[in-house]
């Protein structure tokens, strides 16, 4: 004799377990306008204590010193850059390229939020002013041999004749 099976009346997976986060409950929430103003309060609250010129360029110098000791390239990306006090909650950075801007950005939050504590100011604010002038150019050999050559030209008929090795 064949053994019977049981059948249910219901299928088991139709039940509907809730999910601990719910997308339409998440669209209907309203935003309360409360939260914004405490956040804008709290704001104002903090301290704006003064700082000079001088406390803003011994930070950068040992941030750089820092940033030397854990990524070689970083810092020589981020060398170059100037740091100025534009006015009382205001510093001005100055940075020679765009590609070392966004090598700038990746550590810019790190520095701030140093520099604000050391200096007990949380209301300073950056801007930012490309300046050509603060690169620096990689002086090769060849390079110092084409200035000389210049002033010079008989250095070039030379290198025409003993064929230099510059590299």
């Amino acid at each position: 004799m064949p053994p019977t099976i049981v059948k249910s009346a219901t299928p088991v997976a139709t039940q509907k377990i809730p999910s601990k986060f719910s997308i339409i409950a998440a669209l209907n929430t309203v935003e309360t306008v409360g939260e914004e103003k405490d956040a804008k309060t709290t704001a104002e609250e903090l301290p704006n204590h003064h700082f000079t010129e001088t406390d803003l360029q011994d930070e950068w110098k040992s941030f750089l010193q820092d940033i030397r000791n854990r990524d070689v390239v970083l810092y020589n990306a981020v060398n170059g850059f100037r740091f100025s006090k534009k006015d009382e909650s205001t510093v001005l950075i100055s940075y020679p390229s765009d590609s070392a801007k966004s090598e700038f950005e990746k550590i810019q939050g790190e520095f701030l939020n140093h520099f604000k504590r050391k200096v007990s100011n949380y209301q300073i604010k950056t801007e930012f002013k490309k300046d050509e002038t603060l690169k620096q150019e990689l002086v090769t050999k060849r390079n110092m041999f084409e200035k000389f050559a210049e002033i010079n030209p008989l250095l070039r008929e030379l290198d025409d004749l003993m064929k230099f090795d510059f590299s």
